[in-house]
């Protein structure tokens, strides 16, 4: 088995006064954190564990064999790696703060809102605007639902339910993500308009779509699934076998963030999701959730989508999809404190809500009540 080495930003902060200076910035944004476990893993063991800060993990790196310690240098570097903003047509998403995509479900049978915007485009322009008007930093448009057990979907049909609404949201002056594994509606959303790819098999569908998603030069959202990614995308969430999934999740995405840098899509592009609620269980969406601030030394900018996951109704007595507000709203704070980049959520009027009261207390502690006085 060979060794693999992970860091894991532990205590994390408001703000860098918090630590008088000490606390590491991560990915640019607003979150910090003080102390670092530096890990080395074999099988999804741990077999090292030492405690780190900026002042200390150079010595920690240099006690570690030549391989791991240059792949630690690499990691320590992603961490503290601030990312550019996306460049989205006519809008420009600042990557240095959360923000909110908002989820339009053009399907009939998706987990959350399935069938509610399908046939009823009035509903859902209506839905669109309101998102866009509430603060949705992007619209995420998908006509395919992802959930285990779903129904196939023609790519005729998907193209007919998915290209309207991206086009409705375009001339509205929304920023458009296509949620698709089809190279095909790829194409078609993008000639509409939309500005990101948004593939939950992490361009593994169709061996099409890395090519296409190179040649357009837009961002690519990567997220994991265990499952193959056959005809029918429910299958996404089949042969999920883990070691450590915090472990397992994390190579995966190194390995789907240089397949997509081989395959010619500029690293700047690549905005990895660790997939929570695919193929997953309940102990490991939680045990993913609780370890998100990892995910920065992918040195990607980084996506959650937990809003309405089946994880929140198995911990509040099977609430329903719809029933599941609040759950959706912690989940989302613990991104924000994660430093994540993006929040794909079905509410959007209360994300952005608490985003924004969020982002208030975080501002204010840039001014630290508890400094000495001169």
């Amino acid at each position: 088995m060979t060794d693999r080495i992970y860091i894991q930003p532990l205590t994390l902060a408001p703000s860098p006064q918090a630590f008088e200076g000490e606390a590491v910035r991560l990915a640019g944004g607003m979150a910090y954190a003080r102390e670092f476990a530096v890990m080395v893993a074999a099988g999804g063991k741990v077999t090292r564990r030492e405690l780190a800060t900026s002042a200390t993990i150079a010595g920690v790196l240099a006690g570690l064999p030549d391989a791991l310690a240059e792949e630690g240098e690499r990691q320590w570097g992603n961490l503290r790696m601030a990312h550019p903003p996306l460049e989205l047509g006519e809008r420009t998403v600042r990557l240095d703060q959360p923000q909110v995509m908002g989820v339009l479900n053009v399907t009939p049978d998706s987990m959350s809102d399935g069938g509610q915007f399908l046939d009823n485009e009035d509903a859902a322009n209506e839905h669109a605007a309101a998102m866009h008007e509430a603060g949705a930093a992007i619209i995420d448009i998908g006509g395919e639902s992802t959930r285990p057990g779903a129904a196939a979907v023609w790519e005729g049909d998907e193209l007919k339910r998915v290209v309207p609404a991206v086009e409705h949201c375009v001339a509205m002056g929304a920023a458009v993500s296509i949620d698709t594994r089809r190279p095909a509606v790829m194409e078609a959303a993008l000639s509409a308009g939309a500005q990101i790819i948004n593939d939950v098999s992490a361009l593994r569908h169709d061996p099409r779509s890395l090519e296409f998603a190179a040649a357009s030069d837009k961002p690519v959202i990567l997220m994991h699934a265990p499952g193959p990614s056959g005809e029918v995308a429910g299958d996404l969430h089949n042969d999920a076998k883990y070691g450590n999934v915090v472990f397992d999740v994390f190579d995966w995405l190194a390995e789907a963030r240089d397949r997509a840098v081989a395959g010619g899509i500029r690293r700047e592009n690549v905005i990895l999701d660790p997939g929570i609620g695919f193929g997953k269980s309940v102990a490991d969406n939680l045990a993913l959730l609780n370890a998100l601030p990892l995910f920065h030394a992918l040195g990607q900018p980084l996506l959650l989508g937990a809003s309405r996951k089946r994880t929140i109704g198995a911990l509040s007595n099977e609430a329903p999809a719809h029933q599941r507000l609040g759950g959706s709203l912690a989940l989302a704070q613990v991104g924000m404190d994660a430093g994540y980049q993006l929040l794909r959520v079905h509410d959007v009027f209360e994300t952005v809500q608490a985003r924004n009261v969020w982002r208030g207390l975080r501002d204010a502690a840039l001014t630290d009540f508890s400094a000495l006085a001169d």
